[in-house]
């Protein structure tokens, strides 16, 4: 059966590094708190000559050249970003331009921080139905621009940046042996819109808005919506978390990261933490993640790889993928 196979990845950050330390001028706040709450240490924040689009573009080229691969390769781009460059065209549009590809398609997706990974499925469903040979699936965000700077519930968890991987389909032999995306389960409930979302928009306030968050009762319904899709995907290919090499959650909360592994019985070793040096930075912190534990030689091919998020919505997702 044909498989989505990762054959690239890659990232990008802004240059500006804001510490905890600074923040405790912005707003009234201290290193310890952020530290023992969430364990952010530090994030990412784009200056004004960086955008959604501008990382998206630096990701893909970086994924690009890490497959040994160049645009003309590339049939589909799937974005996935909260922080679009402009209500539209689709940024991801843009950065098909940015890279100067005359041909494929390309669109956003929008699942807030579970957007790489429902951009993940969807890009899947679109190589294996025969749409497109290769994909670049991007995440990348811009949080910084919708922030409250005066609200230190918000402002302190959030960063900016973006991650690619290249997806290439290619025939295997249709069991969980094989390389490539495996399974993968998305789920959403709109009942719990007003837990975290942005207060503005083109239809209702004709504003961008900022970014509002009941964080308490993010926190409740976290731990158990994602291990409830984790072991959806167990289901589906027969596996279990024995058989994990890694699990790579999104990167908002270390008490989340660190309360999903202990429900599901993962220890801690096998879980891709980088929530420290990039804060949340949405749809782009499971590709960031991915890139710094391939980077650091973690992740090998070959590799059992459990990709896990919650975002507002509420969205939530998981997918399983053999690197």
């Amino acid at each position: 059966m044909i498989r989505s196979v990762v054959c690239g990845y890659g990232a990008a950050l802004p240059k500006r590094v804001l510490s905890n330390r600074e923040l405790e001028d912005i707003v009234e706040t201290s290193d310890e708190w952020i530290v023992q709450r969430t364990g952010i240490r530090q994030r990412y924040i784009a200056d004004d000559d960086e955008t959604t689009a501008s990382l998206g573009e630096q990701a893909a080229r970086a994924a690009l050249a890490n497959a040994g691969l160049t645009p003309d390769d590339i049939d589909l781009i799937v974005l996935a970003t909260s922080t679009p460059n402009n209500t539209f065209p689709a940024t991801a549009v843009e950065i098909q331009n940015r890279l100067g590809m005359k041909h494929g398609y390309a669109f956003d997706m929008q699942a807030v921080c579970t957007g790489f990974v429902y951009a993940m499925a969807t890009a899947d469903l679109h190589l294996r139905g025969g749409m497109a040979k290769r994909a670049l699936v991007i995440g990348a965000e811009t949080f910084s621009r919708i922030l409250d700077w005066q609200d230190r519930t918000t402002c302190v968890l959030f960063g900016d940046g973006a991650g690619a991987l290249v997806l290439e389909a290619r025939e295997e032999e249709g069991t969980v042996a094989d390389r490539g995306i495996l399974a993968a389960q998305l789920r959403s409930d709109g009942s719990h819109r007003e837990k975290l979302y942005v207060d503005g928009g083109p239809s209702t306030t004709g504003t961008v808005g900022h970014l509002r968050m009941e964080g308490r009762e993010v926190f409740k319904h976290a731990v158990g919506m994602i291990t409830d899709v984790i072991e959806g995907v167990f289901t589906a290919t027969g596996t279990t978390a024995d058989d994990l090499d890694w699990l790579v959650p999104h990167q908002a909360n270390r008490r989340i990261i660190d309360g999903s592994a202990k429900k599901l019985g993962i220890p801690i070793e096998k879980v891709v933490v980088t929530v420290d040096m990039h804060g949340n930075t949405s749809a782009a912190s499971i590709p960031l993640a991915l890139s710094v534990a391939c980077d650091d030689g973690r992740i090998k091919k070959g590799d059992l790889v459990m990709l896990e998020a919650m975002g507002g919505g509420f969205t939530w997702g998981a997918l399983l993928v053999r690197w």
